[in-house]
C-alpha cells in the first residue's frame, strides 16, 4: 500500500523573521514635542551621572520617536568606550576606509550606540559602532558622539542593529555564540526560547561553536540543513548549550568526511566551485523525507555515515554541471 505523503514540517515561529507590513503614514510613534523628556527620569538621572563620572557631557535627553524609550545624546571620551566582547572581529580595511572619509570631511556625523559596561570594567560598551570607534581612534580623536541607552539587552541586538557592513554567515554565527556565552554568565537559568529574538536562528548557535573550533569551517554547506531541524527550546540556556555543542561535534565530523570525499573528487580530476555543496546534497537525507523531520542528531549521524561511504567513482562531470546553482563552498 502506498505511503501517504505529508507536507514537510516547518520550524517553529521563533526561528522565522517576518517583515513588518507597511503602515499608514504618520500613524506610529510620538510627535516631535512628545519626544522631549520633561521633569526627572530616574533611569536617565543615573545614566547622566555615569556619563559625567566617565568624563563625558550630556547634550540632550529625549524619547526615541518610535518606541518612546528615554535615552541620552552625549559626547564621551573615546578611551572610555570599548566594543561589546561578543561582536564580530574588526575589519582592518573597513575601519581604515572610514577613517579616510571622516578625515577628508572633517566631520563625525554618525553617533555610535553606547550602554554602560559592567561595573568591574567601567566606561561604556558599544554594540553598534566598532568600526566608527576604531576610525576615530586611528585619527587620534579625543571624544565621540553617542546615543547612550539605559537598556542592557540592546547589546544583544547587534545582528539587527549593525548595518555598517553586511554580515556573512561566519560573522553572524560567531556573534550569536558570543552572545550565548555572555547569557550563560548572568542568565543561564532562563529558557533559551526567551532569547530567540536576540539569537535569531538556533542553527547559528551550533554553527558558532563550529567556527570557534575551526575558523575555516565551511558553514554555508550545512546551514540549510541545520536550520530545518533545529528549534529554540524551553530548556535553560546553561543546559541547551550542551545540545548545540554536541550537534557541533557531529557537524564537524560530517565536514571531515565530506572534505575527504571532496578530495577524492578533485583527485579524479573533477572541477567545480560547488564540490562541497554537491557532496552535502548527496548525503543529506532530508530531501527524501516527507512528514515530520527526524531530530538533528539523527540527521547529522546519517550524513556522517553516508559521507564516509561516498563513492567518487560514481560521479561524473555532468553530474556536477547539473548541480550548478547550489551555494558555493565559501560563506561570503
Amino acid at each position: 500500500m502506498a505511503t501517504r505523503k505529508h507536507a514537510p514540517t516547518k520550524p517553529k515561529a521563533t526561528s522565522r523573521k517576518r517583515t513588518p507590513r507597511k503602515k499608514e503614514a504618520a500613524s506610529q510613534g510620538l510627535d516631535p514635542r512628545a519626544c522631549v523628556v520633561d521633569g526627572e527620569d530616574e533611569a536617565l538621572a543615573d545614566l547622566e551621572h555615569v556619563v559625567q563620572k566617565e568624563g563625558g557631557v550630556v547634550v540632550g535627553r529625549y524619547r526615541d520617536p518610535l518606541g518612546g524609550h528615554a535615552q541620552l545624546f552625549a559626547i564621551v571620551p573615546v578611551d572610555k568606550i570599548e566594543p561589546t566582547p561578543f561582536q564580530r572581529d574588526l575589519s582592518d580595511t573597513h575601519h581604515k576606509r572610514l577613517a579616510e572619509v571622516i578625515d577628508r570631511t572633517g566631520r563625525f556625523l554618525d553617533p555610535i550606540i553606547a550602554i554602560t559596561a559592567p561595573a568591574k570594567t567601567g566606561g561604556f560598551w558599544t554594540p553598534n559602532g566598532r568600526h566608527r570607534l576604531e576610525a576615530m581612534r586611528r585619527l587620534g580623536g579625543k571624544a565621540i558622539t553617542a546615543l547612550v541607552l539605559p537598556a542592557r539587552e540592546v547589546a544583544w541586538q547587534i545582528l539587527a542593529l549593525n548595518t555598517e557592513k553586511a554580515h556573512n554567515l561566519r560573522e553572524r554565527s560567531l556573534e550569536v555564540i558570543r552572545i550565548y556565552r555572555d547569557l550563560l554568565i548572568d542568565d543561564g537559568d532562563k529558557s533559551e526560547s526567551s532569547f530567540s529574538f536576540y539569537l535569531e536562528d538556533p542553527a547559528l548557535v551550533t554553527l558558532g561553536v563550529c567556527y570557534e573550533r575551526n575558523g575555516r569551517f565551511a558553514g554555508g554547506a550545512y546551514h540549510p540543513v541545520l536550520r530545518r531541524v533545529e528549534t529554540f527550546t524551553d530548556e535553560p540556556v546553561r543546559d541547551a548549550i550542551h545540545t548545540h555543542e554536541k550537534l557541533a561535534d557531529l557537524t564537524l565530523d560530517v565536514e571531515e568526511k565530506v572534505s575527504a570525499a571532496v578530495a577524492k573528487l578533485r583527485d579524479k580530476g573533477l572541477v567545480s566551485p560547488y564540490l562541497r555543496a554537491f557532496v552535502v546534497a548527496r548525503v543529506n537525507p532530508l530531501k527524501w523525507i516527507h512528514g515530520e523531520l527526524p531530530p538533528a542528531e539523527q540527521v547529522l549521524t546519517t550524513m556522517r555515515d553516508r559521507a564516509a561511504k561516498f563513492d567518487a567513482d560514481k560521479v561524473r562531470q555532468e553530474d556536477l554541471a547539473r548541480a550548478g546553482g547550489a551555494a558555493p563552498d565559501d560563506d561570503a
